[in-house]
């Protein structure tokens, strides 16, 4: 604290030690804390995973201090949040932050409409729109916009693709957001190890075959797969898959809309 005020510092972050079963002897050292540093802020972290369980802890907190907030942790594993609506219940106190991994900007601000959607297994659509737009550089879309318009997307711009979509974060995550998708995909495993395979096959690909697909015949395939340590049938897959997706590029650039979406109609 005194480093803090010599360092003209604008925010002070206190961590106390956790604690996942209420501690007399840990709660009056808490109380003490508390005292000393005369925060602005109490904001009591709460794991996501415990389930009710969250609950009896936070009660125990109330007990020995106030709080002004609560932190939602470890909301990218497989709970949804439930415990979130009986914590916010007992102590008040508004849910101000939660947490959606272990690196330094998987910490979001909570909104609790998104998070009904996601217990209802909604999605979350505004969540992935603001990854998308922090995760993607916007030259890089513009000329992908370039690219759909003169319809010239090339196994380049393939792997560009799944690369902007790595840094959005783990494709489970991702999928979640997409509304239905819980109920539509729960059966099939996404990972990000399929991620990593595409760029693999598309990294030992020659320029020009990255250029120009048609030219990769069977001997191709067979180096393509022994470079990437796949098969060539999972190299002949992520080439079908590529067709298919030019093949919607054009249909969208000739003005005829999305496969399985009805045609737009044109203004007269």
């Amino acid at each position: 604290m005194k480093e803090s005020g010599r360092l003209g510092a604008d925010v002070l972050i206190v961590d106390t030690a956790g604690r996942l079963q209420i501690d007399k002897a840990m709660m009056s050292e808490l109380a003490d804390v508390r005292k000393i540093s005369d925060p602005d802020e109490v904001l009591l972290v709460v794991d996501a995973m415990t389930g009710q369980d969250a609950v009896n802890v936070a009660k125990g907190f109330l007990d020995y201090t106030d709080l002004t907030g609560i932190v939602l942790s470890k909301l990218d594993g497989d709970a949804r949040g439930g415990a979130a609506i009986s914590v916010r219940e007992v102590t008040g106190c508004p849910i101000k932050f939660a947490g959606v991994g272990e690196a330094v900007d998987d910490f979001e601000i909570f909104y609790p409409e998104r998070m009904a959607s996601r217990i209802l297994g909604m999605g979350d659509v505004l969540t992935l729109i603001e990854k998308a737009e922090t995760s993607w550089d916007t030259a890089d879309a513009e000329r992908m916009a370039e690219k759909l318009r003169s319809a010239s997307f090339t196994l380049d711009d393939f792997l560009n693709q799944f690369q902007q979509l790595k840094k959005m974060g783990p494709l489970d995550q991702l999928v979640a957001m997409l509304p239905g998708a819980g109920s539509m995909l729960k059966n099939v495993e996404v990972s990000d190890r399929d991620l990593g395979r595409v760029e693999a096959i598309i990294r030992s690909m020659t320029p020009a075959e990255r250029r120009n697909s048609k030219i990769i015949d069977g001997s191709r395939k067979r180096r393509i797969a022994t470079g990437s340590g796949t098969s060539p049938q999972e190299v002949n897959g992520l080439l079908k898959q590529f067709a298919e997706t030019q093949k919607m590029m054009k249909k969208v650039a000739q003005g005829r809309g999305i496969p399985g979406l009805p045609t737009p109609r044109r203004k007269r």
